[in-house]
């Protein structure tokens, strides 16, 4: 059963009578579980559809509509699959107490991996999970494979009774599934031959395994499972060496680099970031490969359509791994486009340590405090990356709570030119200025 969360105006649900709160039970006599269920089985050009109104009166729809017309349903969200694995790098085990509660949900799966892009490692999957994503072909799907060795991956996912993932992975291939992979690196539990074992074993797949990515492990001060070394330059190097030696006979073999470094790997260690064509199409950008790169492809085409922003003074808030090292480059060109005056201020994260240094990890108290007495700046622009589609940040510090703390108008922004573009509209020159006196 799946439940009516709100009906689209003009749509078919409201011609028919749909209503939030009723249940939907099945379609053309099969079950509805959950959002797959209503997405794929509800295709079909002629629905009959057995439900339940808010009030418990049964009632059945009979519904005839042409190819591709949308229902105009949308649902309450389905539970979540829950994660039995206690993997000591896991990032909820490295939040502190306080936090809001859907924050401590460990999810693992699969219909969010095909639906989101969110990573699975498939560990929970049962049978008929398998059967349903033969059957509706949830493709690519998202996976942390983190070690192909079974003996590796039980330690990584401190699970002694995680399934063979390449069994799991040939079963899927097999049926047309295609999927995405990363390596969470622990140095000492999965780089060197594991690393390469598994690099051998996802190559295996041919077309199957779409790329494989490389992310080092990443800790909070408050990661109290992590018992293994910190990943360091020197370990960073030697797996950037490894994802370049792959990615060479990827290209010879296969016309795509296939194994992709994260930012946060060639950051720790201090290597240049490869160009725009290395990446492709961008396929794990959310998973932290190749964002910054994207970034700077972003500003470099389109910083020329900006407006001339002269003598404006604007605030750049960051995490303080990508600011020092990428961003001056960054507001350099958008300095040369606008003539703006752009201050990088780099913020140390107080909720996570200073050891979290990405920019969509920062809490609003941190935003707040170095922007209390910048009352000299235009306006600031913050990561969106750091708030929610509730407009909360990690430390449910609302962005509005934020804005009427701050003396300077603030905006989240994704890649400058999306508030840059128009902000001259918003914000009059040498406003700052006229606040201050």
């Amino acid at each position: 059963m799946v439940r009516v969360s709100r009906i689209h105006p003009g749509s078919i649900a409201e011609e028919i009578g749909l209503e939030p709160g009723t249940e939907l039970l099945t379609i053309n006599g099969r079950d509805l579980n959950d959002f797959l269920d209503w997405e794929f089985l509800g295709a079909d050009e002629e629905l009959v559809i057995d439900a339940r109104l808010p009030n418990g009166e049964p009632v059945i729809y009979e519904i005839e509509r042409t190819e591709g017309a949308p229902m105009g349903v949308e649902l309450e969200p389905p539970s979540v699959r829950r994660c039995a694995n206690r993997c000591e790098f896991c990032f909820v085990e490295g939040l502190p107490a306080g936090l809001r509660r859907n924050l401590y949900i460990r999810d693992d799966d699969y219909r969010l991996s095909f639906a989101y892009g969110n990573f699975a490692t498939l560990s929970n999957l049962r049978e008929r999970d398998v059967a349903r994503i033969l059957e509706y072909r949830l493709s690519p799907l998202y996976v942390s494979v983190h070690a192909t060795n079974w003996d590796a991956r039980r330690t990584l996912l401190n699970n002694p009774r995680v399934p063979d993932i390449l069994a799991q992975l040939r079963t899927l291939a097999a049926g047309g599934i295609q999927f995405h992979a990363q390596m969470v690196v622990v140095p000492g539990l999965n780089d060197g031959d594991v690393l390469e074992e598994s690099l051998r074993d996802l190559w295996s797949f041919g077309e199957a395994c779409l790329s494989a990515a490389i992310v080092p492990v990443g800790l909070t001060q408050f990661s109290h499972l992590y018992t293994g070394r910190t990943m360091d330059e020197a370990t960073a190097g030697v797996l950037v060496d490894t994802a370049a030696r792959w990615g060479v006979r990827a290209v010879r073999e296969r016309g795509t680099a296939w194994v992709f470094g994260s930012d946060e790997l060639y950051i720790l260690a201090k290597r240049p970031l490869p160009a725009p064509e290395h990446y492709g199409e961008f396929a794990q950008i959310e998973n932290g490969v190749g964002a910054v790169t994207k970034l700077r492809q972003t500003v470099r085409e389109g910083a020329e359509t900006l407006p001339r922003l002269d003598g404006r003074r604007i605030g750049v808030v960051t995490g303080t791994s990508l600011g020092g090292t990428y961003m001056p480059e960054i507001l350099e060109h958008l300095h040369a486009a606008t003539g703006a005056h752009f201050e990088l201020i780099l913020v140390e994260n107080s909720l996570f340590g200073p050891t979290t240094t990405v920019a969509g990890l920062l809490p609003g108290a941190d935003i707040r405090r170095v922007l209390s007495g910048r009352a000299d700046l235009d306006l600031a622009l913050i990561p969106a990356e750091s708030i929610n589609e509730d407009g909360l940040f990690l430390d449910d510090a609302p962005l509005a709570g934020v804005r009427d703390a701050v003396p300077v108008p603030l905006f989240p922004s994704y890649d400058f030119l999306d508030v840059l573009s128009d902000v001259g509209d918003t914000v009059p020159a040498d406003s700052a200025t006229a606040d201050a006196e």
